[in-house]
């Protein structure tokens, strides 16, 4: 393609960016300078025309408030883009804001997204043309383990397995990685999303309860676990009584919300064990040393992990600041690009699109 100096220019004073496009929450990482935006991946959009009124933690703030015209939505699902144009929409507003310091008025930024292992080439190609479309010059993408694993510290690059197990709002992503490769991967799309439903699920029919998702992560975050605690907690949920329709609030202990989200916990804790059991014995000897790293913000559940070093017989570790280690492995890979870009995955690895 034609050499485009006004691109070039404003390339060349655009700041490089790392992004976890999560699900739940879109982290900002930026070269140089660390983690400098995290917020919710909501937009809030007009129902008839689909103009986003807000993103980020001001739409969070809407969600279940908004008026009959307004909508609030997450337009990212299971850790894939479920509504194009709206997670453009998200992404450009996203952009605008990391370089509101700059001279750039119209930035270019080179960008490197995380994106869960399991996707297919259209989910690929998805997150490829929104990055692009939201105004980035070059867009470049990282399987999420593989970043957490970067981001959490691990030596992915020398001959010795790394095992890192990374719980986000959509997936949970299983992955054990040696000479900077990925030797085994699962994905699973049980995640912290799947938590909050089952919560809800377990007030509705315990108690006749029903209560906002917000409500149901609240609970989750305060006194979810997944193994017993040193001192159980309670905590109030307050919602609507479905029996007789009007505002109700509910008791309820560490106890049951373990309960209401034991089938999620197990089947994640099964995902894991399914990927030691294809590992090779010599790296599940590396892993008996250096254990199993915990990431994202799953990995914050309270006794998780406890439980897998019990279920395991390996010893699990919650990294340093889980929630930000997928988009500090983006931003690492181009603080350092010449000797990791081997880590990338593609559709058109390395290549430069100026509009």
């Amino acid at each position: 393609m034609a050499f485009n100096p006004i691109s070039w220019l404003l390339g060349l004073f655009s700041l490089d960016i790392g992004i976890d496009l999560g699900t739940a929450n879109t982290l900002v990482h930026v070269r140089g300078k660390g983690i400098v935006l995290n917020e919710p991946s909501w937009v809030a959009i007009e129902k008839r025309t689909r103009v986003p009124k807000a993103v980020g933690l001001e739409a969070k703030e809407m969600v279940g408030r908004t008026p009959a015209n307004i909508i609030a939505v997450r337009p990212l699902r299971d850790g894939v883009i479920a509504e194009f144009e709206i997670t453009e929409a998200m992404l450009e507003y996203f952009i605008g804001k990391v370089h509101q310091q700059s001279i750039v008025p119209f930035p270019m930024p080179r960008v490197v997204v995380g994106i869960p292992s399991g996707v297919t080439e259209v989910e690929k190609r998805a997150v490829y043309d929104a990055a692009l479309a939201a105004g980035a010059r070059e867009v470049y993408m990282i399987e999420e383990p593989v970043a957490a694993a970067l981001g959490a510290g691990l030596p992915i690059g020398e001959t010795r397995g790394s095992m890192v197990v990374d719980i986000g709002g959509g997936t949970t992503e299983v992955a054990v990685l040696s000479m900077g490769g990925v030797v085994v991967a699962r994905s699973l799309r049980v995640a912290g999303d799947e938590l909050d439903e089952d919560i809800i699920q377990y007030m509705r029919n315990k108690y006749n309860l029903l209560i906002g998702q917000r409500m149901a992560e609240r609970a989750k975050m305060e006194i979810g676990s997944a193994y017993h605690l040193p001192q159980e907690k309670t905590m109030t949920l307050r919602g609507r009584n479905l029996v007789t329709g009007l505002p109700d609030a509910v008791e309820v202990s560490s106890v049951e919300i373990r309960e209401a989200m034991s089938n999620s916990v197990q089947t994640i804790v099964a995902t894991i064990k399914d990927t030691l059991d294809e590992v090779p014995p010599e790296i599940v000897a590396d892993l008996m040393e250096v254990g199993v790293c915990l990431a994202g913000g799953g990995a914050q559940l309270q006794g998780l992990d406890r439980r897998l070093s019990d279920e395991l017989r390996v010893r699990a570790w919650v990294a340093e600041d889980p929630l930000s280690c997928v988009a500090r492995g983006a931003g690492m890979i181009l603080e350092d690009f010449d000797n990791l870009q081997d880590l990338l995955v593609g559709l058109e690895r390395g290549s430069t699109r100026h509009r």
